[in-house]
C-alpha cells in the first residue's frame, strides 16, 4: 500500500515523511539521526532508492502539454512567488540608494499589479566546481540570509526577489544541491548549519574527490571499494527495472553523494518533488530550472541548433520549436506515445536529483571513460582500479557517455521532431552547444524576464586564446555570442537577445573582466529581451581559474573561490565602485520603469552610461589576457599535487579530455 500511495503522488509531504521515518526506523537509524534526515528533501521514492517504480497511472493520466504557454502549475506557482518577493525587493532597492525616484511607493503603487514589477531571472554557468562555487559566491552575497549581506554596499535579498534561479552542469550541482537540502544557503553548507542536527558535514567536502567517495565519517559508513560497491548496486537496481543504463547514472550517484545531505546520497531524493516542500509552494524560494541538450545517438558534436531541453519541478521539455511540448516531471520514464501514455501504468522515481544533475554536467561522464585508459598506470590504487572497472566493465559501447531517458515525446510533433521515432531521449551537458550559460529557459517570452544576472564561469581562455601568453580558465562572452547566434535563428522560435560584440573587442575593451550590461535600451531590440547583467569570472581577492577537471579542493580552497565569487558580485561590497550596488537597482528597474511610463532617475542614466555596452567595437591587436587581481588576495592552502593525484590520474586525464573538448 505505502509503495502504490508514493508512486500515484497521492499522499501529502507530510504522510511520506511519516512513511519516510518508519522506513529509517526499520533500518535501524538512530533517532537522532533520522529527525535530520526526515526534515531534509521530499525522498519521494522512499523506500525504493535509486529504482523507478512501475504502478497504475493516476484516474487522471498525465499527457504531454503544448509549449505555447506556461503550465498551469507554474501559472499557479507564479501568483505566490511573484507576490512573495515584493517585501525583499522594497527592502533591497531601499538599501541601494537609487536617488530621484522613491522606490518604497514605487513598489507599493504597482504591487496589485505585480506584471510592473521588475521580473528577476539568475543564471549560474556551468564549468565544473569552479562555476558552482564561483555562482555559490554571487548567491551568497544575494542571499539576506547571509551574514552581513543587507550591509551598506551589499546586495542580500537580490535571491528573494528573484522569480527564477537556473543552473547548467556545474551550476545545476549548486541549484540542484540548495533545492534539495531545503533550499538551503551557502553560507549554512558552508558553516556547516543547515539545521542543529543535519549530517551537512558529509557535503561540499570536495578535499575527497568524487572519485574517492566522501569521508567514512557521519552518515558515510565505507570507504572507497564500498562507494563503488554502493553506487554500481543502485544503477543495477534500476537496470533490474527494465531502464537502460548509462554512465550518467553511476556519476550522478556519484554527484548526491557530494551534493545531497541524506545517507548515501539521497538515492530516493526526486527533483519533482522540490515541488511539494512547504517552501516552495510558499513561494518563499525561486523556481529552479535546469538545462541539457539532446544528442542523437551516435552524435558526437553537437550542433548550436540542437534542441534545448529545461527540467523544472513541475515538468521536462523544450519550447524549441523542434519538441514544442513538456512532460510531468514526476512521470519521468513513462512510456508516451503522440502526447499520451500507451498503457495504464505510469512510472515514477526516474527523476532521481542527482541524475538530473548529471545529466547536465554529462562532459564529466569523460573522467570515467578516460579512467579506463589510467588502469596500468600505476596511479591508481588497485582497490579503485577493481572498482572503477566495475563500472567500465557495465558500459557497452560509445553512446553510454550519454545520460538515456524513455522518449516522452515520442510520436509526437512529427513533423519537426528529429527524435519523434526514438524510443530513447538521449542528453548530454547542456554547455556543450556552446551556452554555457543557462539562459535559454529564461529568455523564453512567456516568462516575462526582465533582467538576467548571468553569471559567466566558464574557461574561454587558454594559452593561444585570444594570444599566446593568456591566462588560462576565464571566460570571454563566448556563451553570450552563441545564445544572441541562437535567437537569431530558426530554432530560436521569437526569442529576443540583445547584441553582443565579438571577442576582440570583449577583450579590448574590458568585457570580460568586469560586469557589463547588455540590451539597455528596450526599443532598439528586435522583441521583448530581458536587460542582461553579465558577471564573468575574474580574480578578485582569488585566482578562481582553475581547471574545469580538477576533482579536488580543500575546504580553505573551496571557500577562496566562493568568496571570489561574492566579492565579483558585490564589486568589493561597493569598494571597487561606490556606485555598483546603486547600479544594480537600476537595472533591476530598467525594464520596469519603461513599461510604467516612469522617468529613469539621473543616477540611473550615469550608471547606464558607465555599465551598458554602447556598440562600440574595437578591432585593434588584441595582446594577452594574464588579469591582476582586483582585491588583497585571500590567504590559500593548495590541495598539494600528491592528493589530487591519489584520486587518480587526473592530471593526465584533463589533458586527455581537455585536448579532445578544447573549447570547455
Amino acid at each position: 500500500m505505502k509503495s502504490i500511495l508514493l508512486t500515484t503522488g497521492l499522499v501529502t509531504a507530510s504522510l511520506v515523511t511519516t512513511i519516510i521515518g518508519s522506513v529509517l526506523a526499520s533500518q535501524g537509524i538512530p533517532p537522532r539521526e533520522r529527525s535530520a534526515l526526515e526534515r531534509r528533501a521530499f525522498a519521494a521514492n522512499a523506500p525504493h532508492g535509486y529504482k523507478p517504480q512501475t504502478n497504475d497511472c493516476p484516474s487522471n493520466p498525465p499527457t504531454i502539454r503544448s509549449a505555447s504557454s506556461l503550465s498551469d502549475e507554474e501559472t499557479s506557482w507564479l501568483d505566490v512567488r511573484r507576490e512573495a518577493t515584493i517585501a525583499p525587493m522594497r527592502d533591497l532597492l531601499g538599501r541601494l540608494n537609487i536617488a530621484g525616484l522613491n522606490t518604497d511607493q514605487y513598489i507599493n503603487n504597482h504591487r496589485n499589479n505585480v506584471s510592473n514589477l521588475p521580473n528577476i531571472g539568475i543564471a549560474i554557468s556551468g564549468g565544473g566546481y569552479r562555476a558552482m562555487l564561483n555562482g555559490a559566491g554571487v548567491i551568497e552575497a544575494f542571499d539576506d540570509r547571509t551574514p552581513n549581506a543587507t550591509s551598506n554596499g551589499h546586495l542580500g535579498g537580490l535571491l528573494q526577489s528573484a522569480t527564477y534561479l537556473a543552473g547548467l552542469s556545474g551550476g545545476s550541482w549548486l541549484v540542484g544541491s540548495l533545492y534539495t537540502n531545503n533550499y538551503t544557503s551557502v553560507h549554512g553548507i558552508l558553516t556547516k548549519a543547515l539545521d542543529s542536527e543535519s549530517p551537512s558535514e558529509n557535503i561540499w567536502q570536495f578535499d575527497h574527490s568524487i572519485f574517492e567517495g566522501p569521508d567514512s565519517g557521519g552518515i558515510q559508513l565505507f570507504d572507497s571499494v564500498g562507494y563503488y560497491a554502493t553506487i554500481v548496486s543502485d544503477a543495477d537496481d534500476k537496470g533490474d527495472a527494465g531502464f537502460n543504463i548509462t554512465i550518467t547514472d553511476y556519476w550522478g550517484r556519484a554527484l548526491s553523494f557530494q551534493m545531497v545531505a541524506a545517507k548515501n546520497g539521497g538515492p530516493d531524493y526526486t527533483f519533482s518533488s522540490i515541488a511539494e516542500q512547504g517552501w516552495f509552494t510558499s513561494g518563499t524560494a525561486p523556481m529552479p530550472l535546469i538545462v541539457a541538450d539532446g544528442r542523437a545517438p551516435g552524435e558526437t558534436i553537437i550542433p548550436s541548433n540542437t534542441t534545448v531541453y529545461n527540467f523544472s519541478p513541475f515538468e521536462f521539455g523544450s519550447p524549441d520549436p523542434t519538441v514544442y511540448g513538456f512532460a510531468p516531471m514526476q512521470y519521468l520514464g513513462t512510456n508516451f506515445s503522440g502526447g499520451e501514455t500507451r498503457t495504464d501504468q505510469c512510472v515514477t522515481g526516474f527523476d532521481n536529483v542527482g541524475y538530473v544533475m548529471g545529466t547536465s554536467s554529462s562532459l564529466f561522464n569523460q573522467f570515467l571513460i578516460e579512467a579506463e585508459g589510467a588502469h596500468t598506470s600505476g596511479l591508481l590504487s588497485t582497490a579503485l582500479v577493481e572498482a572503477t572497472s566495475a563500472i567500465l566493465e557495465k558500459i557497452g559501447n560509445a553512446d553510454d557517455d550519454i545520460a538515456d531517458y524513455p522518449n516522452p515525446f515520442y510520436g509526437y510533433h512529427n513533423d519537426t521532431n528529429l527524435n519523434d521515432q526514438d524510443i530513447q531521449l538521449t542528453l548530454v551537458d547542456g554547455g556543450l552547444d556552446g551556452q554555457n550559460i543557462p539562459l535559454h529557459p529564461l529568455i523564453q517570452p512567456n516568462r516575462h524576464v526582465d533582467v538576467i544576472f548571468a553569471v559567466d564561469s566558464s574557461a574561454d581562455t587558454n594559452d593561444t586564446n585570444p594570444v599566446q601568453g593568456s591566462a588560462p580558465g576565464w571566460p570571454d562572452g563566448t556563451s553570450l555570442r552563441a545564445t544572441q547566434e541562437r535567437s537569431r535563428s530558426r530554432i530560436g522560435n521569437g526569442t529576443a537577445f540583445p547584441s553582443i560584440p565579438d571577442e576582440t573587442t570583449f577583450y579590448n575593451l574590458g568585457l570580460n573582466n568586469r560586469p557589463t550590461f547588455f540590451g539597455c535600451d528596450a526599443s532598439n531590440l528586435t522583441g521583448p529581451s530581458p536587460l542582461i547583467v553579465y558577471m564573468p569570472n575574474a580574480p578578485y581577492v582569488y585566482n578562481s581559474n582553475v581547471s574545469t577537471f580538477d576533482p579536488a579542493y580543500n575546504n580553505t580552497e573551496r571557500d577562496a573561490i566562493v568568496l571570489n565569487g561574492y566579492n565579483m558580485a558585490t564589486q568589493g561590497n561597493g569598494t571597487i565602485d561606490e556606485d555598483w550596488p546603486t547600479c544594480v537597482g537600476c537595472a533591476i528597474l530598467s525594464r520596469s520603469l519603461d513599461r510604467t511610463g516612469t522617468d529613469v532617475p539621473d543616477v540611473c542614466t550615469r550608471c547606464f552610461n558607465k555599465y551598458c555596452w554602447d556598440g562600440t567595437l574595437s578591432t585593434s591587436t588584441v595582446e594577452p589576457y594574464v588579469p591582476s587581481m582586483a582585491l588583497a588576495g585571500s590567504q590559500v592552502t593548495l590541495t598539494s599535487a600528491a592528493e589530487r593525484m591519489t584520486t587518480g590520474t587526473f592530471l593526465a586525464i584533463a589533458c586527455a579530455v581537455l585536448t579532445s573538448l578544447a573549447f570547455v
